[in-house]
């Protein structure tokens, strides 16, 4: 089969092999010790900061030697989801003539799943008419099943803590009890909320608890990504100054899904050598682009919830919301209302908590375009 090309050198979504993946080597080699010695790991990180593609490569890596599995959970609510998930990756991913795979899908055909093909890559995907009762078991016995190939299954599950939302009680518990058996399975769990992921593998109240390695992934060295955007622009005949390049990280505080973005729009829009500051207008369009979203943020908000999103953008890191000063201002009411917001935009995903180098707690707006649009109003 032909390989894929992305259409720029700076894809957003998918991973499309090493040429297009910045760094990560630190981070890749300790997955990669970390499976080959038998050891689960969590990986944990803000939203698109990379997660996945640095999934994709360590298991790209290994595919030699492991067979490698990929599930993102997210838009999971349920146990029957995880079911219908699960087996639609493992029937993508393990042929039903290997070894393990004939007991696989006779086991995924007995449970009379309706199956369609995804449009675009021909893959079927799999549902299930179970009832929530009837989903742990084959869940279970897939889980089991995948022990007796003549290669270890390396297994992603990303967004873990979405098990968390899940109606069924006790379901971290029965998973953990399924894990922990199998001895030709290794895991990757990961997860953008580091809130959650941290209550599940760090709370000693909790069935996951020290069950795994424990993996953060931080934002790119500013002078390594640098270093490789200017090398994708000049392997493909074209230039761009260091010092612009320098401005767009800085602009996009180096978030990885953001810098693909931003690189992505300057590389297909402007032809030729890019020239210094031209960056600056295909910035703009992403802004003006997003005003739709940033003003449905404004009507799905309390007022509160609002004014606390756009002083959090405003500062970039606020390591004490509840403080006089932070709250005077940006006129923020009391400390009681700010937390309430807090706690709702968390849920919302629109604000995230997180650890600095030091240690201490911060929060941040996931949107660094909205960060960006507020400074411009």
């Amino acid at each position: 089969m032909r390989k894929r090309r992305p259409f720029t050198p700076f894809p957003t979504t998918g991973y499309y092999g090493p040429e297009y993946f910045c760094d990560r080597e630190e981070e890749s080699q300790t997955l990669i010790s970390n499976v080959r010695s038998g050891q689960s790991t969590t990986l944990a990180a803000i939203r698109r900061l990379g997660k996945t593609a640095l999934i994709r490569h360590v298991q790209q890596i290994l595919k030699p030697d492991w067979i490698p599995l990929y599930v993102d959970i997210l838009p999971t609510e349920k146990t029957d989801d995880l079911l219908k998930y699960l087996a639609t990756a493992i029937i993508q991913t393990i042929p039903e003539k290997s070894r393990q795979g004939g007991k696989i899908w006779n086991l995924i055909k007995s449970l009379r799943p309706t199956i369609s093909y995804d449009a675009y890559s021909g893959m079927p995907n799999l549902s299930f008419s179970l009832r929530p009762e009837e989903s742990r078991q084959p869940v279970q016995e897939l889980l089991a099943l995948m022990e007796q190939g003549d290669k270890p299954v390396l297994l992603a599950i990303d967004e873990f803590q979405q098990i968390l939302s899940y109606p069924e009680s006790n379901v971290d518990a029965w998973l953990r009890k399924s894990v922990q058996e199998l001895k030709n399975v290794v895991f990757i769990f990961s997860g953008s909320q580091q809130h959650l992921m941290n209550d599940l593998f760090t709370n000693p109240s909790r069935p996951f608890f020290r069950s795994t390695l424990f993996l953060q992934l931080d934002k790119i060295p500013t002078a390594t990504y640098a270093g490789f955007i200017s090398k994708q622009f000049q392997e493909n005949g074209r230039k761009i100054p260091d010092e612009s390049v320098n401005e767009m990280l800085e602009w996009t505080d180096v978030h990885t899904y953001y810098v693909q973005l931003l690189c992505n729009r300057v590389y297909a829009n402007i032809p030729g050598n890019v020239q210094k500051d031209a960056w600056k207008a295909e910035a703009a369009k992403l802004l003006k682009e997003q005003e739709y979203v940033f003003f449905g943020y404004r009507e799905v908000l309390t007022q509160p919830q609002w004014h606390l999103l756009k002083s959090v953008a405003l500062e970039g890191k606020v390591y004490a919301p509840t403080s006089k000063d932070f709250i005077a201002r940006h006129q923020l009411g009391s400390p009681a209302t700010v937390l309430r917001s807090i706690d709702s935009l968390l849920r919302k995903e629109l604000l995230y908590k997180h650890f600095d180098k030091q240690g201490k707690t911060y929060y941040g707006v996931y949107d660094i375009l909205f960060r960006r649009w507020i400074e411009t109003i």
